[in-house]
């Protein structure tokens, strides 16, 4: 779920509480929530509507000064859309702050938090049809900050996008965090890694 630069202080304070997409099928579901520039996010209600019964109220509530502006961002570079094509609705608020935040800054690890983590990651390489992965992953971003994925991604011989997939699968841990290229290792990250080692 993609929101502009612009949305985020709506969403933030509560004056944006919906969006719609024109998704073949639903990416979200009611109760999920979601991680989107730094803040975290619940679905309230996701549903399909059709675009002949949206209003200005509904495109205020998304954030758009009207309908008109609204059915322009929908139908992106396709041409205009039927009042009887369906868009999912998405109605929505703002829970936080993104949790991994906090999370990635957190490197006071006791030995309960070592013993979770260590858990977590040997899950991780025991779930992986490459074989154990994690480790590897990140002593290369702790070596390498701000390289881009598909260096790293070569690196390790692996393909850029299951790369990325994993890669995410470390940050949600705190362990990692994205750069406007590439990545980094977090403190919580750091902290790990010198505690494995030792």
């Amino acid at each position: 779920m993609l929101f502009s630069i612009d949305a985020h202080a709506g969403l933030a304070d509560g004056s944006i509480t919906r969006t719609y997409r024109t998704w073949k099928r639903a990416q979200v579901r009611a109760g999920g929530r979601y991680r989107v520039g730094g803040m975290l996010l619940e679905v309230d209600a996701a549903g399909q509507v059709a675009v002949g019964e949206l209003s200005d109220a509904d495109a205020r509530a998304a954030g758009e000064p009207d309908l008109a502006a609204l059915l322009r961002r929908l139908r992106g570079r396709g041409g205009p859309l039927s009042p009887t094509a369906t868009v999912w609705r998405i109605d929505l608020h703002c829970v936080g702050p993104d949790d991994r935040i906090a999370l990635r800054a957190d490197a006071d690890l006791r030995a309960d938090d070592l013993d979770r983590l260590r858990a977590r990651l040997e899950r991780l390489d025991k779930a992986s049809e490459t074989g154990p992965w994690t480790l590897d992953t990140l002593r290369l971003i702790a070596s390498q900050p701000g390289v881009v994925s598909t260096e790293l991604a070569a690196v390790l011989g692996r393909e850029r996008q299951p790369f990325k997939t994993d890669v995410r699968k470390l940050k949600n841990l705190g362990l990692t965090e994205s750069l406007p290229v590439g990545y980094r290792i977090s403190p919580r990250g750091e902290a790990l890694l010198s505690a494995l080692e030792d």
